[in-house]
């Protein structure tokens, strides 16, 4: 059944794959991106690319109307992290609360995934403290999200921690987990955005996890 997914963040590696997975398979897709100017090839059959603003409520709320579900794909390295994921969580939940959009799937990070019980990889010593501070940003967006009294079923898909593959193609195969790291399987250290882009869409389609951090890996 062909559902309207709202994507924000469409310019990027990760939400210009959902894109285009969610098209591939006859969803029809609104891209959202800063600025349509520089992202005029998103637009397609099926996809209409606008421009909106994700940590801001009004413009979460005007761009998702009239849609089934919504992706959160967006980062900018602008602003602090911590300040821009706490925002736009925030915004998310509000504006799509507001255009009667109920699933929000989210693009994690594999660094907010814990090694062993309360230990997560980006307090590991000799963790890069410019990666660290990026991963926080992540961690306050979870903080919004689990604190929140919200109808949103919302979901964090977190991809290994490990520098995702933008060249490899879809196999349309991945294992899912909990918020701990999944352990490598047949000595594969990569993941794909295209594969990641296909676990986003399955849970648009058949959701089966829900407001919660979940691992995915190959």
């Amino acid at each position: 059944m062909s559902s309207r997914i709202v994507v924000f963040g469409a310019g990027g590696r990760a939400g210009r794959r959902a894109v285009a997975e969610a098209v591939a398979r006859g969803h029809r897709v609104t891209a959202v991106v800063r600025d349509t100017g520089k992202h005029r090839d998103l637009a397609g059959e099926g996809v209409s690319v606008v421009a909106g603003d994700v940590t801001r409520a009004d413009s979460v709320a005007e761009v998702a109307a009239g849609h089934d579900a919504a992706i959160g794909a967006a980062g900018r390295l602008d602003m602090p992290s911590a300040e821009f994921y706490s925002s736009a969580a925030h915004a998310l939940l509000d504006g799509l609360a507001r255009a009667g959009v109920g699933r929000l799937v989210l693009v994690g990070i594999g660094s907010t995934l814990e090694t062993a019980p309360g230990v997560v990889v980006h307090d590991a010593p000799g963790f890069p403290e410019e990666a660290r501070a990026f991963s926080l940003g992540h961690t306050a967006e979870l903080d919004v999200l689990r604190a929140a009294e919200t109808d949103i079923d919302w979901l964090v898909i977190a991809p290994p921690p490990v520098i995702l593959d933008d060249e490899a193609p879809r196999t349309g195969r991945y294992r899912t987990g909990d918020n701990r790291v999944l352990p490598a399987v047949d000595g594969a250290t990569s993941f794909s955005y295209a594969d990641l882009a296909v676990a986003l869409i399955d849970e648009i389609e058949s959701p089966k996890h829900h407001c919660s951090l979940t691992a995915v890996a190959a």
